[in-house]
């Protein structure tokens, strides 16, 4: 037999009230949060919950997730974070950790399989996941407790424990810290892009559509072209360190910048160009391109 469920998680404001949820049917779900909680620790505790609470079971399951940060931080990095002492390829400490820790405990001998699914485009299983994880994100922010669902066999509607509440998140980084009190155009949009960049921002989908235009669009490296909303559902940490050396940044136009520079890595190096549009004072990538160096 095969279990098959979706999992996902919510956080109003990002972080801000947060909740989780995995969903098999009317029988199966389960949900809870916390007053305070990042939407990538909602998703990562839904799918944890779901392997806990099944166990016991010698099934085969399926987790529908729309977060690639999840399904490839469990499924690809994170035997490199192992070996590495739990630390990241730049020697950071691994975001989440204690959960990041959980998972891999919960994975040891199960039969998973992860299936990336796009959010609201109608996925049945993914749709209830949401909408529960939203409702107890909802139910907090309300300060009420949310309905915690009957879970899997054994736990009585209403009986699933809370979780307790994930590390704080870390406060929002200031991108112009060590700028002075008046940053240049140009040290505002350097500033940017080394910061869509970092894993802070890139782990957090709702941080990156603020910083990308409604119009965005990349021609990749690969000559794929991407699209706002394709990289919107792809987003995820790099998967090794990224060096950004600036060649050049200069006004194209009126509240417009380019910026042309080298991103370095232990495999080789890409010239890029970004176009910085400025938007009710606020600046904003609208086209992003790489080229492989020769």
């Amino acid at each position: 037999m095969t279990i098959i469920a979706a999992a996902d998680g919510s956080a109003l404001g990002n972080p801000g009230p947060a909740g989780w949820a995995w969903y098999a049917d009317d029988d199966h779900w389960a949900a809870g949060g916390w007053p305070y909680g990042t939407n990538n620790q909602g998703e990562l505790t839904a799918v944890l919950d779901l392997l806990e609470q099944t166990a016991d079971i010698d099934d085969d399951l399926v987790i529908y997730c729309d977060s690639t940060y999840v399904i490839k931080s469990i499924t690809q990095w994170m035997p490199g974070w192992k070996r590495k002492g739990w630390k990241k390829g730049d020697g950071k400490p691994v975001m989440n950790l204690e959960i990041m820790q959980a998972l891999d405990r919960a994975m040891t001998g199960r039969r998973v399989r992860f299936e990336w699914v796009k959010g609201h485009s109608g996925h049945e299983l993914n749709e209830k996941a949401d909408r529960l994880a939203n409702g107890a994100a909802t139910a907090y922010q309300e300060g009420r407790e949310p309905d915690h669902g009957p879970g899997w066999a054994g736990n009585a509607p209403g009986t699933v424990a809370a979780r307790p509440a994930p590390a704080q998140p870390a406060p929002e980084p200031d991108l112009f810290s060590e700028l002075d009190a008046q940053p240049s155009d140009e040290e505002q949009v350097i500033a940017l892009e080394r910061a869509l960049l970092s894993d802070d921002v890139r782990s957090d989908p709702a941080a990156v559509a603020a910083m990308l235009h409604p119009q965005w669009t990349e021609v990749g490296r690969s000559g794929r072209l991407w699209t706002r909303e394709e990289i919107l559902d792809e987003i995820a940490p790099l998967e090794e360190p990224v060096t950004l050396d600036v060649l050049a940044c200069m006004p194209a136009a009126p509240d417009t910048m380019l910026l042309t520079w080298r991103s370095v890595t232990d495999s080789g190096s890409t010239l890029r160009s970004s176009v910085w549009v400025r938007t009710n004072g606020n600046w904003q990538q609208l086209f992003h391109q790489g080229t492989a160096e020769a």
